[in-house]
């Protein structure tokens, strides 16, 4: 079994942010597979379901984004999946908006949910789907940038990025 889990922050004042980018890849990803995330843990919902051969389970933390390990580590407990059976789906600065990498392993290239991640399992081994939302020209507006919403005119681009990163997912786990 794997574990898909989208990176964000839970609450409706948070939905349409940058930083909830991973929730859409998870939800996308869900509606195209008829998974349906409606089982609750205290940190997370999730639901299961088949890809491309595979079990899943696609999980949204109900964490902030910085807690995002205690999520994961109570649904990797929960369902017993070990670290290396885990995607991450999440938002990066450091890539134009529409842009989508697969990051197989590695550090947490400065993103607070990945390090938090990293630090409770207590290892980088599992791959990264980054969404790039683009970053501000400004370094102090970082926090203001990621929890602001996209403009009209940045739909498209994120519509086609959460496309892209669902068939990375599904490329994935096709080649697990």
């Amino acid at each position: 079994m794997k574990l898909i889990v989208g990176l964000g922050n839970p609450g409706s004042r948070y939905d349409d942010t940058r930083h909830n980018v991973g929730f859409r890849v998870i939800d996308s990803l869900g509606a195209v597979h008829r998974i349906g995330l409606q089982s609750h843990l205290p940190t997370a919902v999730y639901g299961e379901g088949m890809i491309a051969a595979q079990a899943v389970v696609l999980a949204s933390p109900r964490t902030y984004m910085n807690a995002s390990g205690q999520a994961v580590v109570d649904l990797c407990a929960h369902f017993s999946i070990p670290p290396n059976d885990l995607i991450v789906a999440h938002d990066d600065l450091d890539l134009p908006l529409g842009r989508v990498k697969l990051k197989m392993k590695g550090g947490d290239a400065g993103h607070y949910g990945v390090r938090s991640i990293i630090a409770h399992l207590g290892t980088g081994d599992f791959p990264r789907i980054r969404v790039g939302i683009g970053r501000p020209a400004n370094r102090e507006e970082i926090v203001t940038y990621v929890l602001s919403p996209f403009t009209p005119d940045e739909l498209p681009l994120l519509h086609d990025a959460v496309r892209h990163a669902v068939e990375k997912i599904e490329n994935v786990l096709r080649s697990a």
